[in-house]
């Protein structure tokens, strides 16, 4: 049997569209605030909801000893419960799924001997990332059971940056399955990509930190915060020392948020205006036309985001949006790099 078949390219495929979809539900479960409405951890006999009064009972009644109820939802009713129990399940449930879609396939290409050493060796990684992936959800969601009932949204950013790169590293092992031709590499171009997606990866990144902090709730303005100011003084007072403010206090992770998008589109801009000078293939064409249409999209969600004030349905296609931009960077750095 043929080694790396369209079957292992279809198999990593699907197991982008499972990232994207665990992501999408991931960020509606952030934006309903449902992320802690499961306290406990159990791997099988989690995968089955409550079934009946008797279970939901006893699943309220657990919520019921943590910060998030005592603090926050202190007489929410049952049905206000089920309501946030189940995002929280379902996005756990599918992480569940994800990780048997990734794992059964890979033993059988593993028995049947259809992976190269090569490709063998790049899926161990994307277990090992899914793996970590689960960790750091668990990791996440014990920083809100505590005293404080939120999540640390350094530990928000971690989660869902592993998620992103999860995603990345299996498109781009798809990527080599199906262009198996090298070519020849125009370096200076491939490096502008390259910083182009560690630029995008540290927006995402600040797209965690705001979203932990629940900083898009404030300076609802555009293109200046509030008061009309660049920088409003926020930015800078929150947090003792200086520099924490950029890292953990709310105006300031916005105000490096809103810089770091117009840095980005600027990039962007750059690689669509130097590309004009080579000779492209048409999917080198295709990927930097992608990612200038995307980016102008993408965009425009950050910008309404902020001046709703983050509905639901809104910051998640914005998080759609970075989950698009992220993969026309991938396959754009992939085309002019093998």
């Amino acid at each position: 049997m043929k080694k790396d078949n369209k079957k292992v390219i279809y198999w990593l495929l699907t197991g982008c569209i499972l990232i994207f979809i665990m992501v999408v539900v991931g960020g509606i479960t952030r934006l309903t605030h449902s992320g802690l409405s499961i306290s406990n951890y159990k791997l099988i006999s989690g995968t089955i909801p409550p079934l009946n009064i008797v279970e939901w009972e006893a699943a309220f009644d657990l919520y019921k000893q943590y910060p998030e109820y005592q603090k926050l939802n202190k007489g929410f009713t049952l049905q206000e419960f089920k309501d946030i129990y189940f995002w929280e399940w379902l996005h756990r449930v599918i992480g569940r799924f994800i990780g048997l879609v990734f794992l059964l396939p890979f033993l059988y290409f593993i028995i049947t001997k259809q992976l190269t050493k090569a490709t063998l060796k790049k899926s161990i990684l994307l277990l090992a990332l899914g793996a970590f992936q689960g960790f750091l959800g668990w990791y996440m969601v014990k920083s809100g059971l505590v005293d404080n009932p939120d999540v640390s949204h350094f530990r928000l950013a971690a989660h869902l940056t592993t998620a992103f790169i999860t995603f990345a590293c299996t498109l781009w092992v798809a990527l080599d399955l199906l262009f198996p031709i090298h070519k020849k590499i125009n370096k200076p171009f491939r490096n502008l990509l390259r910083f182009g997606l560690l630029l995008l990866i540290i927006q995402i990144i600040y797209g965690a930190f705001v979203a932990g902090l629940d900083a898009g709730f404030i300076h609802n303005h555009w293109p200046l915060m509030s008061e009309g100011k660049f920088m409003h003084q926020t930015v800078y007072i929150e947090q003792n020392p200086l520099y924490k403010n950029f890292i953990e206090g709310k105006s300031g992770v916005q105000f490096v948020h809103r810089v770091l998008a117009f840095i980005l589109a600027g990039y962007i801009i750059t690689i669509f205006i130097k590309s004009k000078r080579l000779n492209l293939t048409k999917y080198q064409s295709m990927g930097i036309q992608y990612l200038l249409v995307i980016l102008v999209f993408q965009f425009l969600l950050g910008v309404f985001t902020i001046l709703l004030q983050v509905p639901v349905w809104l910051g998640v296609a914005h998080q759609i949006g970075a989950f698009f931009l992220l993969s026309a960077m991938t396959f754009t750095l992939h085309r002019f790099t093998k």
